[in-house]
């Protein structure tokens, strides 16, 4: 199978879109293709993300959506690796690898200190897949968030 990570610009939210919801719905929300849509378009026409999208033989097969941010301590860019996410019938077959090294090869490229990500305790594939390709846990900090809505 031909695998391809490109990074997606607005002309490609439709075919990102189903991904996007796919993964909305893994989180315990409600399918809303509509929302998914508007999302990806303001987030990538604004640039306000990049989005990294694999395909397989031309079809969606998954994306990470990266967030910029800024380290004051080392003056520098900081990447969020906010989502991931390789649809059901992708899996296994190297997606999200790909997508992470694409993900640290966008990083390095943009001059960044460091990518960052987070997942939930009972994720134990994507931490399998994460500490496989070299992510590793750091301790020595709190997060904290202050819900607004």
């Amino acid at each position: 199978m031909t695998l391809a990570i490109k990074r997606a610009v607005t002309a490609d939210v439709d075919q990102l879109a189903p991904l996007f919801d796919a993964y909305r719905r893994f989180y315990d929300q409600p399918q809303d293709l509509g929302l998914a849509r508007a999302f990806l378009t303001d987030r990538i026409g604004n640039g306000e993300s990049v989005v990294l999208l694999a395909t397989m033989e031309g079809a969606a097969a998954g994306f990470t959506q990266l967030y910029p941010g800024f380290s004051s301590v080392r003056a520098a860019r900081v990447w969020l690796l906010n989502d991931l996410f390789v649809s059901p019938g992708a899996r296994r077959h190297g997606v999200g690898q790909a997508l992470l090294a694409a993900a640290t090869a966008f990083a390095r490229d943009s001059g960044a200190a460091r990518l960052e990500l987070e997942t939930m305790p009972d994720n134990a594939t994507a931490q399998a897949l994460y500490e496989s390709t070299g992510w590793q846990r750091y301790d020595g900090t709190f997060r904290y968030r202050f819900e607004l809505a």
